[in-house]
């Protein structure tokens, strides 16, 4: 396949490598410095494009892919209020769209996980639960696109919660999402049950950005050929 990468910083050089390893070709990189090169004319020759960009420019960059009409992979986070309206828009134009906030198989195997704890913690209204995210300090958005996810699980299943806040809480309606920013922390992901006697956690560690590189490629090689809007939900059938 020919790929076009939007979004040419540690990421993106780290989807070239991978993409490279698995046989594809690089026709177009796009980053702050070539702009002017996102066109239709340019982004048509590619098979799929790669978007990791910034929260600013995702919405931007992934409607310049449907109106050139390749198929776009994004994992950039940070601007999900747009995320329905572009779906929408991928299906009105009969384009193709993939999208997810962590490309790691184990995170996205958590992300279930967290489903269905938060369930079976309905019946146990004596655990308190919090959520915290460690990430490297170039990370733009806090919480996490992850942590976003996993928060926004837990008040769909457990009832108890029904509001999440980016700093402790005690506020026992409350869901506390902890973000720390660390060094060159790939990413590390904690769901944390807690009560008078004991501690429940279920906790997810990148050890390279690698892993969230190789999940950009797999998806790319899972829309070929297909339209409409995906998410690893229907690459990993879970």
């Amino acid at each position: 396949m020919k790929f076009a990468i939007i979004g040419y910083g540690k990421m993106g050089r780290e989807i070239e490598t991978v993409a490279k390893e698995k046989g594809h070709e690089i026709i177009l990189r796009i980053d702050i410095d070539n702009l002017h090169l996102l066109k239709p004319d340019n982004l048509g020759k590619a098979d799929v494009a790669v978007e990791f960009s910034t929260p600013e420019t995702a919405r931007g960059n992934i409607i310049s892919c449907f109106n050139a009409g390749v198929p776009v992979v994004s994992g950039t986070t940070g601007w999900t209020e747009h995320l329905d309206e572009l779906k929408n828009l991928c299906i009105s134009k009969n384009q193709t769209f993939f999208y997810a906030s962590n490309f790691s198989i184990g995170v996205n195997i958590m992300f279930n996980l967290n489903q269905k704890l938060a369930q079976v913690m309905n019946k146990f209204p004596g655990y308190g639960v919090e959520l915290s995210e460690i990430h490297h300090i170039h990370k733009k958005d806090s919480p996490s696109g992850t942590a976003v996810t996993l928060a926004e699980d837990i008040l769909l299943n457990l009832k108890r919660k029904t509001s999440w806040k980016n700093e402790k809480s005690d506020d026992p309606a409350v869901l506390p999402v902890i973000s720390e920013r660390k060094g060159e922390v790939p990413g590390t992901h904690t769901v944390t049950y807690k009560s008078h006697s004991e501690i429940l956690e279920i906790s997810h560690q990148a050890l390279n950005r690698k892993v969230f590189a190789t999940g950009a490629v797999i998806a790319a090689e899972f829309i070929n050929g297909k339209t409409g809007v995906f998410s690893m939900q229907e690459l990993l059938n879970i």
